[in-house]
């Protein structure tokens, strides 16, 4: 069975994401997404396997412990797979089953979903051992650059679903909006909503209703993000 790497930050994750939520709240969330991604990639047919900065228990998932920079991490793991691979980061909270077939079910050698400002949201690879990444700093050309080299075919492949990583406050708004899983209702469960202000969406936080129907008390002032 084809492997799907996701790399994945368990401690301080999202610091862009600081002014609306506290460490815990941003670790609990990337938690969220990351379980996001683990049923998106399963339901697609392939085994996830965590590649963490620290030690990590992911009930159900193997992990692997790589304290160095993610490109040295997985340049260390490409050579030992035999099977074809899916590298996929732990942010895309919107990736399903069908983006990430459409994804592997590619016929080039490599298939990427880039992400913005040229950053590769996932990468898919036919034939590990001969390949490569190389991220940050407009990864897409780069690993584009690094399949020609080794004389593999490629293909781009564009999917809003694998586009949206989750690094600003405004990206929250698609995922209020289009979410059905976990990192969706995490953020509801804070208090998180949609919210309208001089015609443009943006979020609010309000105090979370409990069972009871009184609301959570918190420390803190309500921000909304335009867009």
């Amino acid at each position: 069975m084809p492997v799907a790497v996701i790399p994945f930050r368990p401690v301080n994750p999202k610091t862009r994401l600081s002014g609306l939520l506290s460490q815990d709240e941003r670790e609990a969330f990337a938690r969220a997404m990351l379980a996001d991604v683990v049923g998106a990639v399963r339901s697609a047919g392939l085994e996830p396997l965590v590649l963490a900065t620290t030690d990590y228990d992911c009930p159900g998932v193997g992990v692997r412990v790589a304290p160095c920079g993610l490109s040295d991490a997985l340049n260390e793991l490409l050579p030992t797979l035999d099977e074809p691979v899916l590298i996929i980061m732990a942010d895309l909270p919107l990736a399903d089953t069908g983006a990430i077939r459409r994804l592997t079910g590619t016929s080039a050698d490599v298939a990427i979903a880039p992400g913005r400002g040229g950053g590769t949201n996932a990468l898919f690879i036919r034939e590990p051992a001969r390949f490569h990444v190389d991220y940050y700093q407009c990864s897409v050309e780069k690993h584009l650059g690094i399949a020609r080299d080794a004389g593999l075919s490629t293909e781009l492949v564009d999917s809003f679903r694998l586009y949206l990583d989750l690094d600003e406050e405004e990206d929250l708004v698609d995922l209020l909006i289009h979410g059905t899983g976990k990192a969706r209702e995490y953020l509801e469960s804070l208090g998180i909503v949609l919210a309208v202000t001089r015609g443009r969406v943006g979020i609010a936080r309000q105090a979370p209703v409990c069972d009871d129907g009184t609301t959570l008390r918190q420390g803190g002032t309500t921000g909304i993000t335009g867009r």
